[in-house]
């Protein structure tokens, strides 16, 4: 395998599924490591540091939620993918919410998930040339991925994060609940509004909660990022 091919972790306690998406995934090319436990797949993230990782919630030792954690503490910027049996609403805003790009519901179908690992891909791909945005007292800075308000850092999520930048690149601008879709998560999640309004509603706690707010709802439409 070339040292260059995209770089993806498996993690599930079932073998007969990490060996199916192991081996779909390699003869996509792709370079694949596979773990059972949370424990090991923080072992193998440290090594193979992973572009994006397959993660299931239900693992023997740590659930999948404090894997994503350690991994970020850790540093990593991989795009994660949950797969899981749970498939409630509330399970999926849970999981977004928690910090993964994305979530595919057990059983799946192959060509799904391969599908959906392409564009998690893309999701890691370089940032663009511009890289720091301002609407008043609000800065986010993407190459440095930090954002602060009124001069005080403010520490969000992965998906937080890229949900602000999506409104500051826009600001000015109403970004339509399916744009943000496409653009945060880059799939349709059946317009789930749930999804979208959970990380506003976390978004404006962190950075709207001290001063004038920033983050307009405008209704039957979408969001918008503009001064007061």
């Amino acid at each position: 395998m070339e040292s260059s091919a995209p770089r993806v972790l498996v993690v599930d306690d079932e073998d007969n599924i990490s060996f199916l998406v192991g081996s779909a995934l390699r003869l996509q090319g792709y370079r694949v490591e596979c773990a059972a436990t949370g424990a090991e797949a923080l072992a193998a993230a440290a090594v193979l540091d992973p572009q994006v990782v397959v993660l299931d919630i239900q693992l023997p030792d740590i659930d999948g939620y404090e894997v994503l954690r350690r991994l970020r503490a850790s540093g990593s910027r991989a795009s994660v993918l949950f797969l899981t049996a749970r498939g409630a609403t509330g399970d999926r805003v849970r999981g977004l919410t928690e910090g993964g790009d994305d979530y595919l519901v057990k059983p799946f179908a192959l060509e799904e998930l391969i599908a959906r690992v392409q564009v998690a891909l893309r999701r890691v791909a370089p940032a663009p040339a511009t890289s720091r945005f301002q609407v008043a007292g609000l800065v986010l800075d993407a190459d440095a991925h930090r954002v602060w308000r009124d001069g005080r850092e403010a520490t969000l999520s992965t998906t937080e994060f890229k949900l602000l930048h999506c409104l500051m690149a826009n600001a000015g601008r109403v970004v339509t609940r399916g744009q943000i879709l496409d653009k945060v998560w880059q799939y349709d999640f059946g317009g789930e509004s749930a999804i979208i309004e959970s990380f506003i509603s976390s978004l404006r706690k962190k950075v709207d909660a001290d001063g004038e707010r920033l983050i307009h709802t405008v209704r039957g439409v979408g969001y918008c990022v503009r001064e007061p």
